[in-house]
C-alpha cells in the first residue's frame, strides 16, 4: 500500500511538473517541449492507472487532482511568477482540506 501511495505521489510530481512546462510549448508550437509535456501527462495517467488497483478510485483521483491542483497553483507562485492573493490562499486550503476529509472518510 506504501508503493501505491508513493506511485501516487510520482503522478502528481509528473503532472505538476508537466503542466508548469506548458507555457513552453508556445500553443503546441515547439515540438520538443509538447512532446514532453504530452508524455509527461502520459506518465502521469498511467501511474493513475497502476494505482487505482491498490487505492480506491474515488480517494485516488481527488488526491491526485487535489495535490496537484494545490502543487501547480505553488508551482505558478514560486517558479513562473503568478501572483498569491488572499482569495487564492482560502481556494487552496480548501482543495487540500477536502482531500484530507475524503481520506479521513475513506479510511473508516
Amino acid at each position: 500500500m506504501l508503493v501505491a501511495w508513493l506511485l501516487l505521489l510520482g503522478a502528481i510530481a509528473v503532472e505538476v511538473a508537466s503542466t508548469a512546462a506548458l507555457p513552453r510549448t508556445e500553443s503546441f508550437h515547439q515540438p520538443l517541449w509538447t512532446a514532453a509535456v504530452l508524455g509527461g501527462y502520459a506518465v502521469s495517467i498511467w501511474l493513475l492507472a497502476v494505482v487505482i488497483r491498490h487505492i480506491p478510485v474515488s480517494v485516488t483521483y481527488a488526491v491526485w487532482a487535489g495535490l496537484g491542483t494545490a502543487g501547480i497553483a505553488l508551482v505558478g507562485v514560486l517558479v513562473l511568477g503568478e501572483q498569491l492573493d488572499w482569495v487564492k490562499v482560502l481556494a487552496l486550503a480548501l482543495v487540500i482540506g477536502g482531500v484530507v476529509i475524503l481520506n479521513l472518510h475513506g479510511a473508516h
